[in-house]
């Protein structure tokens, strides 16, 4: 019995070492309703909001609610999402940002009243690529692997089985803001729900190079 106490007890502690304390992370463009509840973050995502720059549009945003922290190196980030979808292109998910004119976000998206996988890289100026879910879930995780100058995403019906969405590029070796993102372009908000946020931290990739070929 004592050593399965033991066992308990470690598994904890390694799980709270892992685990993100939301009540010390940032807004970026705070919402006016927000709250965190039993570790996940719920909001009404600001109206008339959005991240974009230039491209086919035309315009420029910044405006949308990020709630983050910042990371260097390399890590992998993943979130359990859930979304009262309205509108076109309400959307919610992750974001990783290096300023203005770097970031990355990506998640769902309500398209032509349909859940579409969508991720929007911007460097300079954004691009799109959008694809339609086969199926309409009632939540879904993404996650976000940062690995020297590139970023892979991917997302999962049950945070087991991950199919990769997209590879884009992120410029390395600068710290990276790293957190939940929500926007409203079109729509008057709605409500959604981030739950079990975690970061990971992983290993340098050059370093464990140099420490492979210089190991004496």
């Amino acid at each position: 019995m004592k050593k399965i106490i033991l066992s308990v007890l470690a598994m904890a502690m390694v799980q709270m070492a892992f685990a993100q304390s939301l009540e010390k992370m940032q807004w970026f463009n705070e919402p006016e309703k927000w709250e965190i509840k039993d570790n996940a973050l719920n909001m009404f995502v600001t109206p008339q909001s959005d991240y974009w720059r230039i491209s086919h549009y035309g315009f420029t945003v910044d405006d949308a609610p990020f709630y983050y922290s910042t990371y260097g190196g390399e890590f992998e980030v993943k979130v359990k999402i859930t979304g009262d979808y309205k509108v076109r292109f309400d959307q919610m998910g992750l974001m990783l940002r290096i300023d203005h004119e770097n970031y990355i976000k990506t998640g769902i998206e309500f398209v032509d009243g349909k859940y579409n996988l969508s991720t929007v890289v911007t460097h300079k100026t954004s691009d799109w690529s959008v694809t339609t879910l086969d199926k309409t879930p009632p939540f879904l995780w993404i996650k976000a692997v940062r690995r020297l100058d590139a970023v892979e995403v991917f997302y999962s019906y049950d945070d087991i089985t991950y199919l990769m969405l997209r590879n884009a590029n992120l410029q390395d070796n600068r710290p990276v803001m790293v957190g939940l993102m929500a926007a409203s372009p079109d729509g008057n908000g709605f409500k959604v729900k981030f739950e079990s946020f975690k970061v990971k931290h992983l290993p340098d990739q050059r370093r464990l190079e140099w420490l492979k070929k210089n190991k004496n």
